[in-house]
């Protein structure tokens, strides 16, 4: 996508609604017609899934909104950007959720050997979202260089870190859909693994890049940022660098490009980087975001709903667990309820921020890791659009991340979100 307006190829111009400009393009767009408006395009996956639910009043209510108007709202955060069709973290991606009415874009910072800030899922990644290891100039400085698969079953492997590589190298990368092929050769059947439900239609040659063309880029779009500090995957001090400079670097960026701290949600899974902000940036700290991967295992739910109350006496105002951890099913009647978890949150008057939405495929059989708790009553695909109704109305949530903005936008749009 070299055009940031013409090319967020959305499929459907059925799902518009026109909203006024409220900035030029920066860099990316030098065309400076005033009078021109942005139009954001939900495409058709909206309307599959609401035609995909059971009948009902949600269904009905949906439904009575499909001819919009759909807005921008902040409300939907981009996971990622819109990595369900576009490569993750990319200019591209970016585009295309800001296309579909997303209020705020993330992008997940790490740093590059030369202690520069980028934008990638995971400091290590490099080889399943990017073609680095197509690059004969670069393949080799990876931390583990390709290794194919053998017949004795072990599969193939390799590691590539932005830290292997400056930044400027960094900035010669093609993103790629996330992705890998665990029984290959040869480094083009390594590239070669997009999910069953994801596509490669788009996944050309995505343009990466680095914190601070994030921070000009979504600003010149008068949007919001939600960028997470990444959880280093070197041993820190990396050649001198901490983990308070790294948690430090990452806000100077948006106070050296005066941007509000409001527009600003900081995010970690490491607690201490939370508690950094809360005591060293405490205008950012007010709205960081502590993502609680505790709940991943049973003991840790449990640890996690108890802690609730320390953390806000402690300053944390959000918390945001994957979905799955706000909801289950009443067995009584067989409907999804809040669970422990976000009833703890609202009791102990914590907001609450949730992910990743479009990031399960098909859920005609249950779901998968997002609807675990919720499995025994997922069917269909509408059924996604049930459980966001739970989480809206009765968990409470203030934002959700989706890996494809418009299902979410539709929804905001609907309810006034």
């Amino acid at each position: 996508m070299r055009s940031l307006i013409a090319s967020s190829v959305l499929l459907s111009l059925a799902s518009s609604a026109v909203i006024p400009k409220h900035s030029e393009l920066g860099q990316y767009d030098k065309r400076t017609d005033s009078n021109r408006t942005f139009t954001v395009e939900l495409g058709p996956r909206p309307y599959y899934l609401v035609d995909d639910m059971d009948e009902g009043p949600l269904k009905e209510k949906l439904q009575s909104c499909s001819e919009g108007p759909f807005e921008v709202s902040d409300f939907v955060f981009a996971h990622r950007g819109a990595p369900l069709q576009f490569p993750e973290h990319t200019l591209e991606s970016y585009s295309a959720a800001r296309r579909m009415g997303a209020g705020a874009i993330e992008c997940d910072v790490a740093f590059t050997k030369d202690k520069q800030l980028v934008c990638r899922h995971a400091q290590c990644d490099l080889h399943t979202t990017t073609d680095i290891l197509n690059r004969t100039d670069l393949a080799s400085k990876c931390t583990t260089p390709f290794t194919p698969a053998s017949d004795n079953g072990t599969e193939a492997e390799a590691l590539c870190c932005t830290s292997d590589i400056t930044q400027a190298e960094f900035k010669t990368l093609c993103g790629k859909m996330d992705g890998f092929n665990p029984n290959a050769t040869t480094v083009e059947e390594y590239l070669d693994g997009t999910p069953y439900f994801r596509t490669d239609l788009y996944s050309t040659c995505g343009s990466v890049l680095t914190h601070n063309e994030y921070i000009s880029l979504v600003d010149g779009w008068n949007l919001k940022f939600t960028p997470e500090l990444k959880t280093p995957e070197v041993e820190m001090p990396f050649e001198g660098y901490t983990q308070e400079q790294y948690a430090q670097d990452m806000i100077n960026a948006y106070k050296s490009a005066n941007i509000d701290p409001s527009r600003v949600w900081a995010q970690s899974f490491l607690p201490d980087d939370i508690f950094y902000w809360i005591a060293n940036e405490p205008d950012f700290g007010n709205q960081a975001v502590y993502l609680d991967e505790r709940v991943d295992t049973l003991e840790g739910y449990a640890n996690a709903t108890a802690s609730i109350p320390d953390l806000a006496a402690r300053g944390v105002k959000i918390l945001a667990p994957a979905f799955f951890a706000l909801t289950k099913v009443d067995n009584a009647t067989g409907t999804i309820v809040p669970s422990e978890y976000a009833l703890a949150a609202q009791d102990a008057g914590v907001e609450l921020v949730t992910w990743s939405f479009e990031r399960s495929g098909w859920l005609n059989e249950g779901g998968d890791y997002y609807y675990q708790y919720v499995k025994p009553v997922i069917n269909n695909d509408g059924d996604a659009y049930t459980v966001l109704d739970v989480l809206v109305r009765e968990v409470g949530i203030t934002h959700l991340f989706s890996d494809w903005p418009a299902t979410v936008t539709y929804f905001a749009s609907c309810f006034g979100l």
